[in-house]
């Protein structure tokens, strides 16, 4: 059941969001402000993560003092070049 001040209450906010007009609601310049902040902030860790990506180094090293030359040997094999005629 309801109170008398919450019916108030009810009653008055349905007629305040009546007034306003769906058509011209926009998120207006703190949205923008927002909007932009948040892309700034993608961009900048975009670029820290390219940086950070680029000084990784994908191939294996051996250890000092593992055991097993063979399994330990470097790859200086390559992919043969393809043939052109």
């Amino acid at each position: 059941m309801m109170s008398a001040t919450s019916t108030l209450a009810m009653t008055h906010f349905v007629t305040l969001a009546d007034t306003f007009d769906k058509d011209k609601v926009t998120p207006g310049v703190l949205g923008f402000i927002v909007f932009a902040v948040i892309g700034g902030a993608v961009w900048l860790l975009m670029k820290s993560m390219n940086k950070h990506m680029r000084s990784v180094d994908f191939e294996e090293t051996p250890e000092d003092g593992e055991a097993g030359t063979a399994a330990t040997a470097p790859r200086t094999s390559k992919a043969p070049k393809p043939k052109t005629s």
